[in-house]
């Protein structure tokens, strides 16, 4: 009895010292997902180079984290540097009174009265819409500038968090694998499922890193390209703007180019405006139906609504983060459910008419 008693009390301090660990890591959550993601996407590299070099942990890490700097980390923050200027540059033409958001819609209502009809069928007032849009592109806008600001005023913030990220993947990249043995031994689901756990945690983790990241890159620079082709202003800036919105599948890159094209067609730019609607349709848009099954959906093993319901409710729940955790939750809900219909799943009630004589095993 007293045995008992010192197990259940062990349990509870183990729970409850491990939920303050939890919340006291909760300010560097993003650095530490990250850090984790890195690890996963560049193990690959991490094997090569132990194939190539032996085994030296801190030399092979070294390399690896130094080729992630290299292809992900500078690159990221040099486009960062170039949108956030930019946008602080169209912030300011509005604020002056060169970019009008209001003019652009009205010249478009002007051109396609038919809009405003159709909207009028499901009682939708055009004006109302319009101040929405308006305002919310003024709040876009707003809002980058802000974050800009932001950013000035809390460099040494961000680049701690910067900073953290790159020794905690150094670390993880050069030891994953002892903690990830340590982790099989230490939970209690039994070693075969926290391996097949763990595996289905990487897997998802890869793909939807690689594959929306490769998406939207791939998307975006299409989109950039043709913007800066014909002449639209802030080119860079819409090009990212399409890659971030590349991340929401079914959705995507169009919600940017197919309003650009019609304003092209509204002021009478129908050339340009047939050239982006073409382009948009087959190039962005097969860009997107092409390689998002193959690069997302095959690696995850779910279906491509799944992958959409699970990335919007992921974004909403964590932010910008939520483009992998919205997935991975997803997976990781799929692969318990597969665990317990492969391992309990064989048992069903002898008589289903009365289930409280028990369960009886198939033969």
């Amino acid at each position: 009895m007293y045995a008992k008693l010192e197990t259940r009390t062990f349990l509870a301090m183990l729970l409850g010292v491990s939920l303050a660990f939890i919340l006291l890591m909760k300010p560097f959550f993003g650095p530490i997902f990250w850090a984790v993601a890195i690890a996963l996407i560049f193990h690959p590299v991490q094997q090569l180079l132990v194939r190539r070099l032996g085994d030296r942990p801190t030399l092979n890490a070294l390399i690896t984290l130094f080729v992630c700097m290299v292809i992900v980390v500078i690159p990221v923050l040099v486009l960062g540097a170039a949108l956030i200027a930019e946008g602080m540059g169209i912030y300011q033409k509005i604020q002056a009174g060169e970019i009008r958001p209001g003019e652009y819609i009205d010249q478009v209502n002007q051109s396609f009265p038919a809009i405003q009809a159709f909207l009028a069928q499901f009682d939708i007032n055009f004006a109302d819409l319009r101040d929405r849009a308006v305002n919310a592109f003024l709040g876009g806008s707003q809002f980058l500038a802000k974050q800009a600001l932001g950013i000035g005023q809390n460099t040494f913030q961000f680049f701690l968090g910067l900073a953290l990220m790159v020794y905690l993947a150094f670390f993880l990249i050069r030891d994953g694998q002892k903690l990830i043995e340590l982790m099989i031994r230490a939970l209690p689901l039994g070693d075969e499922r926290e391996r097949l756990l763990f595996a289905k945690f990487a897997e998802v983790t890869r793909a939807t890193v690689k594959g929306n990241l490769l998406i939207a890159i791939i998307q975006g620079a299409l989109g950039g390209i043709i913007f800066w082709i014909l002449g639209i202003t802030g080119a860079l800036l819409w090009g990212v703007v399409m890659a971030i919105v590349s991340l929401l599948p079914a959705v995507g890159a169009a919600i940017v180019w197919v309003p650009a094209a019609i304003y092209l067609a509204a002021v009478g730019d129908i050339v340009p405006a047939i050239i982006l609607t073409a382009y948009g349709v087959v190039v962005i848009g097969l860009a997107d139906n092409l390689l998002r099954p193959v690069l997302v959906g095959r690696d995850t093993k779910m279906p491509d609504y799944l992958v959409l319901l699970s990335t919007l409710g992921g974004i909403v729940m964590f932010g910008i983060n939520g483009f992998v955790m919205g997935p991975l939750v997803a997976a990781l809900f799929m692969a318990f459910w597969g665990i317990f219909i492969r391992e309990f799943g064989q048992y069903h009630y002898a008589d289903p008419a009365n289930p409280e004589n028990g369960p009886a095993r198939e033969d």
